[in-house]
Protein backbone atom coordinates (compact mmCIF):
# COMPACT_ATOMS: atom_id res chain seq x y z
CA UNK A 1 0.00 0.00 0.00
CA UNK A 2 1.24 3.56 -1.10
CA UNK A 3 1.18 6.60 1.24
CA UNK A 4 -1.30 8.85 0.76
CA UNK A 5 0.79 12.25 2.12
CA UNK A 6 3.94 13.23 2.62
CA UNK A 7 6.00 11.81 5.71
CA UNK A 8 6.44 15.30 6.72
CA UNK A 9 2.62 15.86 6.75
CA UNK A 10 2.00 12.80 8.21
CA UNK A 11 4.08 12.94 11.05
CA UNK A 12 3.04 16.54 11.50
CA UNK A 13 -0.58 15.70 11.82
CA UNK A 14 0.38 13.30 13.75
CA UNK A 15 1.81 15.46 16.61
CA UNK A 16 -0.96 18.17 16.24
CA UNK A 17 -3.38 15.37 16.53
CA UNK A 18 -2.22 14.35 20.25
CA UNK A 19 -1.76 17.81 21.82
CA UNK A 20 -5.22 18.78 20.31
CA UNK A 21 -6.67 15.97 22.10
CA UNK A 22 -5.12 16.16 25.12
CA UNK A 23 -6.26 20.09 25.24
CA UNK A 24 -9.57 19.99 24.16
CA UNK A 25 -10.46 16.56 26.50
CA UNK A 26 -9.39 18.93 29.25
CA UNK A 27 -11.54 21.57 27.92
CA UNK A 28 -14.07 19.39 27.40
CA UNK A 29 -13.67 17.59 31.52
CA UNK A 30 -13.43 21.48 32.11
CA UNK A 31 -17.21 22.20 30.91
CA UNK A 32 -18.84 18.88 31.65
CA UNK A 33 -17.85 19.68 35.22
CA UNK A 34 -19.52 23.56 35.00
CA UNK A 35 -16.34 24.82 35.67
CA UNK A 36 -16.75 28.24 36.57
CA UNK A 37 -13.82 30.23 34.74
CA UNK A 38 -15.91 28.43 31.25
CA UNK A 39 -19.16 28.68 32.15
CA UNK A 40 -20.02 32.50 32.97
CA UNK A 41 -20.18 31.84 36.95
CA UNK A 42 -21.37 29.72 39.85
CA UNK A 43 -25.22 30.86 39.88
CA UNK A 44 -25.82 30.75 36.12
CA UNK A 45 -24.16 27.79 34.13
CA UNK A 46 -24.99 27.66 30.73
CA UNK A 47 -25.34 24.99 28.71
CA UNK A 48 -21.77 22.93 30.18
CA UNK A 49 -22.30 19.54 29.32
CA UNK A 50 -23.79 20.35 25.48
CA UNK A 51 -20.60 22.48 25.00
CA UNK A 52 -18.80 19.06 26.21
CA UNK A 53 -20.53 17.14 24.08
CA UNK A 54 -19.16 18.88 21.05
CA UNK A 55 -16.26 19.21 22.23
CA UNK A 56 -15.62 15.31 23.12
CA UNK A 57 -17.20 14.55 19.06
CA UNK A 58 -14.20 17.04 17.98
CA UNK A 59 -12.03 15.16 20.08
CA UNK A 60 -13.37 12.14 18.61
CA UNK A 61 -12.35 13.67 14.71
CA UNK A 62 -8.93 14.36 15.93
CA UNK A 63 -8.02 11.01 17.21
CA UNK A 64 -9.46 9.77 13.98
CA UNK A 65 -6.56 11.81 12.40
CA UNK A 66 -4.44 10.49 14.33
CA UNK A 67 -4.88 6.87 13.58
CA UNK A 68 -5.10 7.48 9.97
CA UNK A 69 -1.46 9.91 10.27
CA UNK A 70 -0.04 7.60 12.24
CA UNK A 71 -0.92 4.63 9.57
CA UNK A 72 0.48 6.93 6.82
CA UNK A 73 3.80 7.99 9.00
CA UNK A 74 4.03 3.97 9.83
CA UNK A 75 3.87 3.20 5.74
CA UNK A 76 6.41 5.79 4.95
CA UNK A 77 9.02 3.98 6.93
CA UNK A 78 8.08 0.35 5.68
CA UNK A 79 8.42 2.06 2.51
CA UNK A 80 11.41 3.75 3.36
CA UNK A 81 13.07 -0.06 4.77
CA UNK A 82 12.54 -1.45 0.81
CA UNK A 83 15.19 0.77 -0.33
CA UNK A 84 12.25 3.03 -2.37
CA UNK A 85 14.02 6.21 -3.82
CA UNK A 86 12.68 9.91 -2.44
CA UNK A 87 12.31 12.42 -4.52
Amino acid sequence: MKPLVGAMQAWSCFVISIFAIIILSVLGILFKANHPELVGGDEDPENGPEVAATVFIAVMVYAGFLVFCGFQGLLHIRESRRGAIAL
